[in-house]
Protein backbone atom coordinates (compact mmCIF):
# COMPACT_ATOMS: atom_id res chain seq x y z
CA UNK A 1 0.00 0.00 0.00
CA UNK A 2 1.22 3.63 -0.81
CA UNK A 3 1.46 5.79 1.97
CA UNK A 4 0.26 8.98 0.72
CA UNK A 5 -1.98 10.36 4.04
CA UNK A 6 -2.09 10.44 7.72
CA UNK A 7 -4.77 7.81 7.85
CA UNK A 8 -2.11 5.29 6.26
CA UNK A 9 0.91 6.28 8.00
CA UNK A 10 -0.32 4.97 11.27
CA UNK A 11 -3.93 2.37 12.61
CA UNK A 12 -7.13 3.46 14.30
CA UNK A 13 -7.96 2.16 17.70
CA UNK A 14 -10.39 -0.31 15.78
CA UNK A 15 -7.17 -1.75 13.83
CA UNK A 16 -5.53 -2.03 16.57
CA UNK A 17 -8.36 -3.71 18.72
CA UNK A 18 -9.20 -6.16 15.70
CA UNK A 19 -5.65 -7.18 15.74
CA UNK A 20 -4.88 -7.46 19.23
CA UNK A 21 -8.62 -9.62 19.47
CA UNK A 22 -6.51 -12.30 16.62
CA UNK A 23 -3.47 -12.28 18.61
CA UNK A 24 -5.36 -13.15 21.92
CA UNK A 25 -6.91 -15.67 19.99
CA UNK A 26 -3.81 -17.35 18.86
CA UNK A 27 -2.12 -17.24 21.72
CA UNK A 28 0.20 -14.53 20.58
CA UNK A 29 0.45 -12.98 23.80
CA UNK A 30 3.95 -10.98 22.76
CA UNK A 31 2.05 -9.56 19.74
CA UNK A 32 -1.28 -8.71 22.30
CA UNK A 33 1.06 -6.87 24.80
CA UNK A 34 2.75 -4.71 21.81
CA UNK A 35 -0.71 -4.09 20.25
CA UNK A 36 -2.04 -3.13 24.03
CA UNK A 37 0.44 -0.99 24.54
CA UNK A 38 0.16 0.45 21.00
CA UNK A 39 -3.48 1.36 21.43
CA UNK A 40 -2.67 3.11 24.38
CA UNK A 41 -0.08 5.34 22.37
CA UNK A 42 -2.73 6.17 19.98
CA UNK A 43 -5.40 7.44 22.13
CA UNK A 44 -2.73 9.53 23.47
CA UNK A 45 -2.23 10.95 20.22
CA UNK A 46 -6.36 11.90 20.36
CA UNK A 47 -6.14 13.05 23.52
CA UNK A 48 -3.55 15.48 22.70
CA UNK A 49 -6.07 16.60 19.90
CA UNK A 50 -8.86 17.30 22.40
CA UNK A 51 -9.47 20.45 23.78
CA UNK A 52 -8.93 19.36 27.75
CA UNK A 53 -10.66 22.96 28.54
CA UNK A 54 -14.40 22.20 27.62
CA UNK A 55 -15.49 22.40 31.50
CA UNK A 56 -14.59 25.59 32.61
CA UNK A 57 -16.26 27.47 29.75
CA UNK A 58 -15.73 31.22 29.54
CA UNK A 59 -18.03 33.38 26.86
CA UNK A 60 -14.59 35.73 25.15
CA UNK A 61 -14.89 39.16 25.27
CA UNK A 62 -14.61 40.77 22.11
CA UNK A 63 -10.61 41.23 20.91
CA UNK A 64 -9.60 45.12 20.92
CA UNK A 65 -7.08 46.31 18.35
CA UNK A 66 -3.60 47.58 20.73
CA UNK A 67 -3.32 50.23 18.57
CA UNK A 68 -7.02 51.66 19.19
CA UNK A 69 -6.42 51.45 23.13
CA UNK A 70 -6.20 54.79 24.74
CA UNK A 71 -2.58 56.28 23.72
CA UNK A 72 -0.69 55.73 27.07
CA UNK A 73 -1.78 51.99 26.97
CA UNK A 74 -1.35 51.18 23.24
CA UNK A 75 2.33 52.98 23.81
CA UNK A 76 2.61 50.83 27.19
CA UNK A 77 1.72 47.28 25.36
CA UNK A 78 3.61 48.20 21.88
CA UNK A 79 4.28 45.18 20.11
CA UNK A 80 1.50 43.47 21.08
CA UNK A 81 -1.81 43.69 18.42
CA UNK A 82 -4.35 41.73 20.22
CA UNK A 83 -6.03 42.12 23.78
CA UNK A 84 -9.29 40.81 25.57
CA UNK A 85 -10.64 42.35 29.09
CA UNK A 86 -11.61 39.94 31.78
CA UNK A 87 -13.60 41.10 35.24
CA UNK A 88 -12.46 39.09 38.51
CA UNK A 89 -15.55 39.90 41.03
CA UNK A 90 -15.54 38.80 44.83
CA UNK A 91 -18.64 37.63 46.23
CA UNK A 92 -17.85 36.27 49.72
CA UNK A 93 -16.87 39.56 51.19
CA UNK A 94 -13.41 38.95 51.27
CA UNK A 95 -10.89 40.84 50.37
CA UNK A 96 -8.49 38.77 48.31
CA UNK A 97 -4.93 38.91 47.47
CA UNK A 98 -3.00 37.03 45.20
CA UNK A 99 -5.50 34.48 44.96
CA UNK A 100 -5.57 32.22 41.91
CA UNK A 101 -7.98 32.39 39.15
CA UNK A 102 -8.16 29.95 36.15
CA UNK A 103 -10.14 30.35 33.33
CA UNK A 104 -10.49 29.29 29.87
CA UNK A 105 -9.02 31.65 26.72
CA UNK A 106 -10.09 31.01 23.31
CA UNK A 107 -8.00 33.30 20.62
CA UNK A 108 -8.36 33.63 16.81
CA UNK A 109 -5.51 31.45 15.73
CA UNK A 110 -4.72 33.81 12.92
CA UNK A 111 -3.96 36.51 15.64
CA UNK A 112 -1.11 34.24 17.55
CA UNK A 113 1.61 31.67 17.15
CA UNK A 114 2.49 30.42 20.38
CA UNK A 115 0.46 31.32 23.67
CA UNK A 116 2.89 29.77 26.04
CA UNK A 117 5.50 33.08 24.53
CA UNK A 118 2.55 35.78 23.68
CA UNK A 119 -0.11 35.92 26.74
CA UNK A 120 0.68 38.65 28.69
CA UNK A 121 -1.52 39.94 31.76
CA UNK A 122 -2.19 43.50 33.14
CA UNK A 123 -3.64 44.68 35.77
CA UNK A 124 -5.69 47.93 35.59
CA UNK A 125 -5.20 50.27 38.68
CA UNK A 126 -7.98 51.78 40.07
CA UNK A 127 -5.99 55.09 39.45
CA UNK A 128 -5.97 53.79 35.55
CA UNK A 129 -2.67 52.58 35.16
CA UNK A 130 -1.57 49.30 33.68
CA UNK A 131 1.04 46.91 35.73
CA UNK A 132 1.89 43.17 34.14
CA UNK A 133 0.80 40.56 37.08
CA UNK A 134 2.53 37.17 36.39
CA UNK A 135 0.69 34.63 34.82
CA UNK A 136 0.61 31.02 33.56
CA UNK A 137 -0.88 29.68 30.44
CA UNK A 138 -1.43 25.72 30.46
CA UNK A 139 -2.79 23.05 28.44
CA UNK A 140 -2.67 24.92 24.37
CA UNK A 141 -4.56 23.27 22.30
CA UNK A 142 -5.39 24.22 18.83
CA UNK A 143 -8.60 23.24 17.16
CA UNK A 144 -9.77 24.63 13.51
CA UNK A 145 -9.42 28.30 13.63
CA UNK A 146 -9.01 28.60 17.75
CA UNK A 147 -6.55 28.91 19.97
CA UNK A 148 -7.70 27.27 23.46
CA UNK A 149 -5.87 27.30 26.83
CA UNK A 150 -6.37 27.59 30.56
CA UNK A 151 -4.78 30.93 31.77
CA UNK A 152 -3.59 30.89 35.42
CA UNK A 153 -3.12 34.30 37.21
CA UNK A 154 -2.90 35.56 41.00
CA UNK A 155 -5.72 38.53 41.71
CA UNK A 156 -6.30 41.08 43.99
CA UNK A 157 -9.74 41.82 44.46
CA UNK A 158 -11.77 43.76 47.23
CA UNK A 159 -13.83 42.84 49.28
CA UNK A 160 -17.82 42.25 47.25
CA UNK A 161 -15.83 44.29 45.18
CA UNK A 162 -14.38 43.90 41.09
CA UNK A 163 -10.73 44.27 39.24
CA UNK A 164 -10.19 44.59 35.47
CA UNK A 165 -7.51 42.74 33.99
CA UNK A 166 -6.08 42.80 30.17
CA UNK A 167 -5.23 40.14 28.44
CA UNK A 168 -2.69 40.71 25.62
CA UNK A 169 -1.59 38.32 23.01
CA UNK A 170 -0.27 38.76 19.06
CA UNK A 171 3.06 39.66 19.49
CA UNK A 172 5.27 36.81 17.67
CA UNK A 173 8.50 38.05 19.03
CA UNK A 174 7.19 37.52 22.41
CA UNK A 175 9.63 35.39 24.39
CA UNK A 176 8.53 32.83 27.17
CA UNK A 177 8.12 35.50 30.42
CA UNK A 178 10.70 34.28 33.36
CA UNK A 179 8.56 35.15 36.27
CA UNK A 180 10.05 34.78 39.95
CA UNK A 181 7.79 33.42 42.98
CA UNK A 182 8.19 31.29 45.44
CA UNK A 183 7.05 28.43 44.12
CA UNK A 184 9.95 25.81 43.43
CA UNK A 185 10.10 22.63 41.68
CA UNK A 186 12.61 20.09 42.03
CA UNK A 187 12.88 16.63 40.35
CA UNK A 188 11.37 14.81 36.92
CA UNK A 189 8.19 12.97 35.98
CA UNK A 190 5.99 13.11 39.49
CA UNK A 191 8.31 12.16 41.93
CA UNK A 192 8.84 15.88 42.82
CA UNK A 193 9.69 18.35 45.83
CA UNK A 194 7.48 21.19 45.60
CA UNK A 195 8.17 24.12 47.69
CA UNK A 196 6.75 27.69 48.52
CA UNK A 197 6.96 29.65 51.50
CA UNK A 198 4.89 27.48 53.47
CA UNK A 199 5.62 24.29 53.09
CA UNK A 200 7.83 21.46 51.34
CA UNK A 201 5.94 18.83 49.62
CA UNK A 202 7.61 15.33 49.12
CA UNK A 203 6.14 13.36 46.07
CA UNK A 204 6.85 9.54 46.09
CA UNK A 205 8.94 8.59 43.89
CA UNK A 206 7.22 5.39 43.21
CA UNK A 207 3.55 6.53 42.91
CA UNK A 208 3.61 10.27 42.73
CA UNK A 209 1.75 10.13 46.21
CA UNK A 210 2.36 12.38 48.71
CA UNK A 211 4.80 11.07 50.57
CA UNK A 212 6.15 13.78 53.46
CA UNK A 213 4.90 17.31 54.19
CA UNK A 214 7.21 19.86 55.99
CA UNK A 215 6.49 23.24 57.25
CA UNK A 216 8.95 26.43 56.52
CA UNK A 217 7.79 28.79 59.40
CA UNK A 218 9.36 29.15 62.80
CA UNK A 219 6.99 31.05 65.94
CA UNK A 220 9.55 31.42 68.31
CA UNK A 221 11.53 29.02 71.04
CA UNK A 222 8.71 26.08 70.35
CA UNK A 223 9.36 22.22 69.83
CA UNK A 224 7.72 22.02 65.78
CA UNK A 225 7.23 25.27 64.55
CA UNK A 226 9.98 25.25 60.98
CA UNK A 227 11.14 22.14 61.89
CA UNK A 228 7.82 19.75 61.91
CA UNK A 229 7.57 17.75 59.60
CA UNK A 230 4.60 15.01 59.03
CA UNK A 231 5.68 11.67 57.81
CA UNK A 232 4.82 7.96 58.34
CA UNK A 233 7.24 5.33 59.28
CA UNK A 234 7.07 1.53 59.11
CA UNK A 235 6.70 -0.47 56.30
CA UNK A 236 2.95 0.28 55.38
CA UNK A 237 1.58 -3.09 54.04
CA UNK A 238 5.07 -3.24 52.08
CA UNK A 239 4.20 -0.40 49.72
CA UNK A 240 6.03 3.34 50.22
CA UNK A 241 4.86 4.88 53.55
CA UNK A 242 2.99 7.89 52.68
CA UNK A 243 0.87 10.30 54.47
CA UNK A 244 -1.77 10.45 52.03
CA UNK A 245 -3.35 7.07 51.45
CA UNK A 246 -6.54 7.60 49.35
CA UNK A 247 -8.23 6.22 47.37
CA UNK A 248 -8.39 3.04 47.53
CA UNK A 249 -11.07 0.16 48.32
CA UNK A 250 -11.75 -3.73 49.64
CA UNK A 251 -13.23 -5.88 47.26
CA UNK A 252 -16.12 -8.32 47.52
CA UNK A 253 -15.88 -10.03 50.93
CA UNK A 254 -13.07 -8.24 51.99
CA UNK A 255 -10.89 -10.37 50.06
CA UNK A 256 -8.18 -8.24 48.99
CA UNK A 257 -7.62 -4.17 48.83
CA UNK A 258 -7.17 -2.61 45.87
CA UNK A 259 -4.57 0.46 45.88
CA UNK A 260 -2.97 3.42 44.05
CA UNK A 261 0.17 3.24 46.76
CA UNK A 262 0.82 -0.65 45.43
CA UNK A 263 1.51 0.72 41.47
CA UNK A 264 5.23 0.29 40.75
CA UNK A 265 4.96 3.50 39.14
CA UNK A 266 1.95 5.02 37.69
CA UNK A 267 -0.23 3.59 34.59
CA UNK A 268 -0.38 7.27 32.99
CA UNK A 269 0.05 11.38 34.52
CA UNK A 270 0.47 14.59 33.05
CA UNK A 271 3.05 17.08 34.95
CA UNK A 272 2.33 21.24 34.47
CA UNK A 273 5.19 22.95 35.46
CA UNK A 274 5.20 26.96 35.80
CA UNK A 275 5.72 29.92 38.23
CA UNK A 276 2.16 30.11 39.55
CA UNK A 277 1.40 26.63 39.41
CA UNK A 278 2.13 22.99 40.18
CA UNK A 279 0.00 20.22 38.96
CA UNK A 280 0.40 16.20 38.90
CA UNK A 281 -2.23 14.10 37.57
CA UNK A 282 -2.21 10.26 38.06
CA UNK A 283 -5.47 8.14 36.97
CA UNK A 284 -5.31 4.06 35.88
CA UNK A 285 -6.45 0.96 37.99
CA UNK A 286 -5.55 0.34 41.27
CA UNK A 287 -3.44 -2.72 42.19
CA UNK A 288 -3.76 -5.91 43.26
CA UNK A 289 -1.53 -6.60 46.26
CA UNK A 290 -0.84 -10.00 44.23
CA UNK A 291 -1.15 -8.15 40.74
CA UNK A 292 -1.12 -9.15 38.25
CA UNK A 293 -2.58 -12.25 39.26
CA UNK A 294 -6.18 -9.87 39.71
CA UNK A 295 -6.64 -7.01 37.41
CA UNK A 296 -10.03 -6.11 37.41
CA UNK A 297 -11.14 -3.19 35.47
CA UNK A 298 -13.76 -2.15 37.31
CA UNK A 299 -12.99 1.22 39.47
CA UNK A 300 -10.96 3.82 37.69
CA UNK A 301 -9.48 6.36 39.79
CA UNK A 302 -7.93 9.72 38.97
CA UNK A 303 -6.24 11.95 41.62
CA UNK A 304 -4.98 15.57 41.30
CA UNK A 305 -2.48 17.66 43.21
CA UNK A 306 -2.69 21.38 42.21
CA UNK A 307 0.31 24.07 44.21
CA UNK A 308 0.34 27.35 44.35
CA UNK A 309 2.72 29.96 44.74
CA UNK A 310 2.32 31.96 47.64
CA UNK A 311 -1.03 29.86 49.23
CA UNK A 312 -0.60 27.61 52.43
CA UNK A 313 -2.51 25.05 51.11
CA UNK A 314 -2.58 22.26 48.03
CA UNK A 315 -5.63 21.03 46.30
CA UNK A 316 -6.90 17.29 45.59
CA UNK A 317 -9.18 16.31 43.36
CA UNK A 318 -10.20 12.54 42.82
CA UNK A 319 -12.87 10.42 41.41
CA UNK A 320 -13.12 6.73 41.52
CA UNK A 321 -15.53 5.94 38.17
CA UNK A 322 -17.45 2.68 38.22
CA UNK A 323 -16.38 1.27 34.82
CA UNK A 324 -18.16 -2.50 35.58
CA UNK A 325 -20.48 -2.99 38.37
CA UNK A 326 -18.73 -4.37 41.32
CA UNK A 327 -19.43 -5.07 44.84
CA UNK A 328 -16.94 -3.54 47.80
CA UNK A 329 -17.10 -3.77 51.75
CA UNK A 330 -15.33 -0.14 52.28
CA UNK A 331 -13.79 2.77 50.12
CA UNK A 332 -11.31 4.94 51.44
CA UNK A 333 -11.35 8.54 49.52
CA UNK A 334 -9.77 10.61 52.61
CA UNK A 335 -6.79 8.96 54.85
CA UNK A 336 -4.01 10.72 56.20
CA UNK A 337 -1.58 9.46 58.78
CA UNK A 338 0.99 10.45 60.68
CA UNK A 339 3.90 9.12 62.50
CA UNK A 340 5.81 11.13 65.91
CA UNK A 341 2.39 11.88 67.43
CA UNK A 342 3.23 15.90 65.89
CA UNK A 343 0.09 17.32 67.27
CA UNK A 344 -1.61 17.40 70.91
CA UNK A 345 -5.46 18.22 69.25
CA UNK A 346 -7.78 17.57 67.23
CA UNK A 347 -9.79 20.07 64.99
CA UNK A 348 -13.31 19.49 62.91
CA UNK A 349 -15.59 21.40 60.87
CA UNK A 350 -19.18 21.08 60.64
CA UNK A 351 -21.81 21.45 57.94
CA UNK A 352 -22.02 25.12 58.30
CA UNK A 353 -18.10 25.62 57.74
CA UNK A 354 -17.77 26.54 61.57
CA UNK A 355 -14.39 25.37 63.07
CA UNK A 356 -14.49 23.11 66.53
CA UNK A 357 -11.71 21.70 69.16
CA UNK A 358 -11.57 18.21 70.19
CA UNK A 359 -14.42 15.69 69.98
CA UNK A 360 -16.62 15.50 67.32
CA UNK A 361 -19.98 15.82 68.25
CA UNK A 362 -22.24 12.60 68.01
CA UNK A 363 -24.66 14.09 65.50
CA UNK A 364 -22.03 15.71 62.99
CA UNK A 365 -19.94 12.48 62.82
CA UNK A 366 -21.15 12.01 59.13
CA UNK A 367 -21.45 15.45 58.19
CA UNK A 368 -18.07 16.92 58.33
CA UNK A 369 -16.80 19.40 56.17
CA UNK A 370 -13.26 19.27 57.72
CA UNK A 371 -10.83 17.58 59.97
CA UNK A 372 -7.13 17.93 61.40
CA UNK A 373 -5.05 18.51 63.98
CA UNK A 374 -3.07 21.14 65.47
CA UNK A 375 -0.66 21.31 68.05
CA UNK A 376 -1.08 23.48 71.15
CA UNK A 377 2.54 24.65 72.26
CA UNK A 378 3.62 25.43 68.44
CA UNK A 379 0.18 26.54 67.12
CA UNK A 380 1.25 24.74 63.82
CA UNK A 381 -1.87 23.03 61.96
CA UNK A 382 -2.55 20.87 59.47
CA UNK A 383 -6.24 20.81 58.43
CA UNK A 384 -8.40 18.83 55.39
CA UNK A 385 -10.74 21.70 54.25
CA UNK A 386 -13.32 19.40 52.26
CA UNK A 387 -15.04 21.46 49.73
CA UNK A 388 -16.59 19.20 47.34
CA UNK A 389 -17.74 15.70 48.31
CA UNK A 390 -20.32 13.97 46.14
CA UNK A 391 -21.86 10.69 45.02
CA UNK A 392 -23.33 9.83 41.87
CA UNK A 393 -25.71 7.07 41.69
CA UNK A 394 -24.99 6.05 45.42
CA UNK A 395 -25.41 7.69 48.39
CA UNK A 396 -22.78 8.46 50.71
CA UNK A 397 -21.74 9.82 54.20
CA UNK A 398 -19.15 12.44 55.04
CA UNK A 399 -17.31 11.03 57.83
CA UNK A 400 -13.72 10.59 58.95
CA UNK A 401 -13.54 11.41 62.74
CA UNK A 402 -9.84 12.21 63.33
CA UNK A 403 -7.82 10.07 66.31
CA UNK A 404 -4.86 12.01 67.95
CA UNK A 405 -3.59 8.56 68.97
CA UNK A 406 -3.75 5.20 67.02
CA UNK A 407 -0.86 2.21 67.67
CA UNK A 408 0.36 4.80 70.67
CA UNK A 409 2.35 6.47 67.20
CA UNK A 410 0.60 7.45 64.94
CA UNK A 411 -2.35 10.48 64.02
CA UNK A 412 -4.92 9.65 61.52
CA UNK A 413 -8.82 10.49 59.75
CA UNK A 414 -9.82 7.87 57.35
CA UNK A 415 -12.99 8.80 55.28
CA UNK A 416 -15.67 5.92 53.93
CA UNK A 417 -18.03 7.61 52.06
CA UNK A 418 -20.31 4.24 52.18
CA UNK A 419 -22.71 2.61 55.08
CA UNK A 420 -21.05 0.10 56.53
CA UNK A 421 -21.52 -3.42 54.69
CA UNK A 422 -21.07 -4.99 51.30
CA UNK A 423 -22.04 -1.90 48.28
CA UNK A 424 -22.89 -2.70 44.97
CA UNK A 425 -21.40 -0.16 43.15
CA UNK A 426 -23.39 -0.14 39.24
CA UNK A 427 -21.67 0.37 36.15
CA UNK A 428 -21.93 3.87 35.64
CA UNK A 429 -21.68 5.53 39.32
CA UNK A 430 -19.00 7.34 41.06
CA UNK A 431 -17.60 9.11 43.78
CA UNK A 432 -16.02 12.57 43.70
CA UNK A 433 -13.65 15.19 46.25
CA UNK A 434 -12.07 18.10 46.20
CA UNK A 435 -10.10 19.02 49.64
CA UNK A 436 -7.57 21.77 50.12
CA UNK A 437 -4.92 20.51 53.07
CA UNK A 438 -3.94 24.08 54.84
CA UNK A 439 -0.63 23.99 56.49
CA UNK A 440 -1.19 27.09 58.61
CA UNK A 441 0.07 29.35 62.09
CA UNK A 442 -2.90 28.23 63.82
CA UNK A 443 -2.64 31.39 66.87
CA UNK A 444 -4.47 30.73 70.16
CA UNK A 445 -6.42 34.16 69.08
CA UNK A 446 -8.07 34.18 65.80
CA UNK A 447 -6.69 30.60 64.69
CA UNK A 448 -10.01 29.55 63.95
CA UNK A 449 -11.02 32.27 61.92
CA UNK A 450 -7.64 31.93 59.62
CA UNK A 451 -9.16 27.93 58.71
CA UNK A 452 -13.14 29.55 58.44
CA UNK A 453 -12.16 32.38 56.29
CA UNK A 454 -9.95 30.11 53.95
CA UNK A 455 -12.88 27.30 53.22
CA UNK A 456 -14.77 30.46 52.57
CA UNK A 457 -12.36 31.96 49.96
CA UNK A 458 -12.00 28.31 48.25
CA UNK A 459 -15.91 27.39 48.22
CA UNK A 460 -16.70 30.74 46.89
CA UNK A 461 -14.27 31.13 44.48
CA UNK A 462 -13.62 34.19 42.47
CA UNK A 463 -15.55 34.36 38.98
CA UNK A 464 -13.81 35.77 35.95
CA UNK A 465 -16.53 37.52 33.60
CA UNK A 466 -15.33 39.02 30.03
CA UNK A 467 -16.14 42.66 29.35
CA UNK A 468 -15.44 44.71 26.50
CA UNK A 469 -12.20 46.79 26.68
CA UNK A 470 -14.29 50.04 25.63
CA UNK A 471 -16.50 49.50 28.78
CA UNK A 472 -13.69 50.76 30.96
CA UNK A 473 -14.66 54.02 32.75
CA UNK A 474 -11.21 54.98 33.71
CA UNK A 475 -8.57 57.52 32.95
CA UNK A 476 -5.71 55.76 31.00
CA UNK A 477 -2.63 56.17 31.69
CA UNK A 478 0.69 54.08 32.21
CA UNK A 479 4.45 54.24 32.90
CA UNK A 480 7.34 52.32 31.70
CA UNK A 481 6.25 49.10 28.81
CA UNK A 482 5.33 45.75 28.80
CA UNK A 483 8.08 44.85 26.42
CA UNK A 484 11.30 43.50 27.33
CA UNK A 485 14.29 43.92 25.35
CA UNK A 486 13.97 41.98 22.11
CA UNK A 487 10.04 41.73 22.02
CA UNK A 488 9.21 45.29 20.42
CA UNK A 489 11.20 47.54 18.46
CA UNK A 490 10.68 50.63 21.04
CA UNK A 491 12.84 48.89 23.47
CA UNK A 492 16.77 49.59 23.47
CA UNK A 493 18.42 48.19 20.37
CA UNK A 494 14.90 46.62 19.90
CA UNK A 495 14.69 47.27 15.66
CA UNK A 496 17.91 44.92 15.25
CA UNK A 497 17.08 42.63 17.94
CA UNK A 498 13.80 42.29 16.28
CA UNK A 499 15.25 41.94 12.29
CA UNK A 500 17.70 39.53 13.82
CA UNK A 501 15.08 37.28 15.27
CA UNK A 502 12.74 37.22 12.16
CA UNK A 503 15.85 36.32 10.46
CA UNK A 504 16.62 33.23 12.76
CA UNK A 505 12.87 32.09 12.77
CA UNK A 506 13.64 32.03 8.89
CA UNK A 507 17.16 30.13 9.28
CA UNK A 508 15.17 27.80 11.81
CA UNK A 509 12.63 26.95 8.74
CA UNK A 510 15.50 25.38 6.99
CA UNK A 511 16.83 23.22 9.68
CA UNK A 512 14.76 19.75 8.89
CA UNK A 513 13.96 16.63 11.05
CA UNK A 514 15.41 14.07 8.45
CA UNK A 515 14.08 11.14 10.02
CA UNK A 516 10.84 12.78 8.29
CA UNK A 517 12.68 11.60 5.12
CA UNK A 518 10.28 12.71 2.38
CA UNK A 519 8.57 15.86 3.55
CA UNK A 520 9.84 19.60 4.95
CA UNK A 521 9.47 18.81 8.68
CA UNK A 522 11.47 21.42 10.10
CA UNK A 523 11.91 22.28 13.58
CA UNK A 524 10.20 25.56 13.28
CA UNK A 525 6.53 24.10 11.97
CA UNK A 526 7.15 21.26 13.72
CA UNK A 527 6.43 23.48 17.02
CA UNK A 528 10.15 21.83 18.66
CA UNK A 529 11.11 25.59 18.76
CA UNK A 530 9.75 26.94 22.29
CA UNK A 531 11.76 30.54 22.52
CA UNK A 532 14.31 32.41 20.96
CA UNK A 533 16.54 35.49 22.96
CA UNK A 534 18.41 37.77 21.66
CA UNK A 535 21.46 39.34 23.50
CA UNK A 536 23.85 41.69 21.74
CA UNK A 537 24.79 39.12 19.05
CA UNK A 538 24.44 35.90 20.85
CA UNK A 539 21.26 33.60 20.17
CA UNK A 540 19.78 31.40 23.18
CA UNK A 541 17.40 29.61 21.46
CA UNK A 542 15.22 26.86 23.29
CA UNK A 543 13.65 23.77 21.98
CA UNK A 544 12.53 20.17 22.90
CA UNK A 545 12.53 16.87 21.10
CA UNK A 546 9.18 15.51 20.18
CA UNK A 547 9.37 12.50 22.57
CA UNK A 548 12.03 11.23 25.39
CA UNK A 549 12.42 8.11 23.37
CA UNK A 550 14.90 10.88 21.51
CA UNK A 551 16.93 12.32 23.98
CA UNK A 552 20.50 12.95 22.14
CA UNK A 553 18.84 16.52 21.49
CA UNK A 554 22.39 17.52 19.68
CA UNK A 555 21.15 15.32 16.53
CA UNK A 556 19.34 19.01 16.25
CA UNK A 557 20.48 20.97 17.99
CA UNK A 558 23.88 20.80 16.15
CA UNK A 559 22.63 21.46 12.72
CA UNK A 560 20.29 24.54 14.18
CA UNK A 561 23.56 25.66 15.90
CA UNK A 562 25.43 25.60 12.62
CA UNK A 563 22.14 27.10 10.68
CA UNK A 564 21.97 30.27 12.96
CA UNK A 565 25.31 31.41 13.27
CA UNK A 566 25.73 31.77 9.64
CA UNK A 567 23.46 35.05 9.94
CA UNK A 568 26.04 38.10 9.76
CA UNK A 569 25.33 39.78 12.98
CA UNK A 570 25.53 36.18 15.05
CA UNK A 571 28.43 35.69 17.19
CA UNK A 572 27.07 32.62 19.01
CA UNK A 573 24.11 30.48 19.68
CA UNK A 574 23.66 28.87 22.82
CA UNK A 575 20.97 25.83 22.05
CA UNK A 576 19.18 24.33 25.65
CA UNK A 577 16.93 21.22 25.38
CA UNK A 578 13.83 20.95 27.72
CA UNK A 579 11.60 18.84 28.45
CA UNK A 580 9.28 20.95 30.28
CA UNK A 581 6.04 21.43 28.80
CA UNK A 582 5.90 17.73 26.57
CA UNK A 583 5.73 18.41 23.32
CA UNK A 584 2.23 17.81 21.60
CA UNK A 585 0.31 17.55 18.39
CA UNK A 586 -0.99 21.40 18.79
CA UNK A 587 2.18 22.98 18.73
CA UNK A 588 2.11 22.06 14.91
CA UNK A 589 1.70 25.38 12.73
CA UNK A 590 -0.57 24.87 9.75
CA UNK A 591 2.65 23.98 7.18
CA UNK A 592 3.48 21.36 10.10
CA UNK A 593 0.21 19.94 9.89
CA UNK A 594 0.07 20.18 5.99
CA UNK A 595 3.79 18.06 6.53
CA UNK A 596 2.66 15.31 8.23
CA UNK A 597 -1.01 15.00 5.93
CA UNK A 598 -3.04 16.15 8.56
CA UNK A 599 -6.32 18.19 8.67
CA UNK A 600 -5.13 21.35 9.10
Amino acid sequence: MTETCYAERTDSVEDKLRLLRRAHREGRLDVALSLAESIGDTLRFERQSQNNNVDMPLKPSQAAHVPELPAPWAKWARGWQQCQRVTVEEAAGLQRSGEPVDFRLDVDAATTTDLSREVRVAWVEPKGGLREVPSQVIDEVRQGNMRSCRLLFLADVPASGHTDYLILYGNPEAERPDYITDLQVHGEGYGLEIANNHFTAHLAAQTGQVERLRFRRGHGDVPYGANLELVTGGEGHGEPPNIDWGPDYCASGNFQKFRLTAWSECPNYEIVRGPLCVQVRRWGFPHSPIHPVFTPSRCHISVTYTFFAGRPYFLKEACMETVKGYETTVIRDDEWLFYGLPFTDSLWLDAGGHLHEGDVAEDARNDMWGVGFYNRDSRDAFVALRLEHEGDKVAIKHDGTPSTNIFGRGQIWCRTPLSPGPTRLPTGSSLGQKSAYLATHYPEDGGAQIVEATRRQLVTPLQVQPASVRGLDTVARAQGALGRVGETAATANGKRAIALKKLVWEALREVRDDQLMTVDGNVADLGYIYDVQIAADVVHIVMTMPHRGRPQHNFLANPIRDRVQQLKGVRDCVVECTWEPAWTVSRLSDAGRRALGLDP
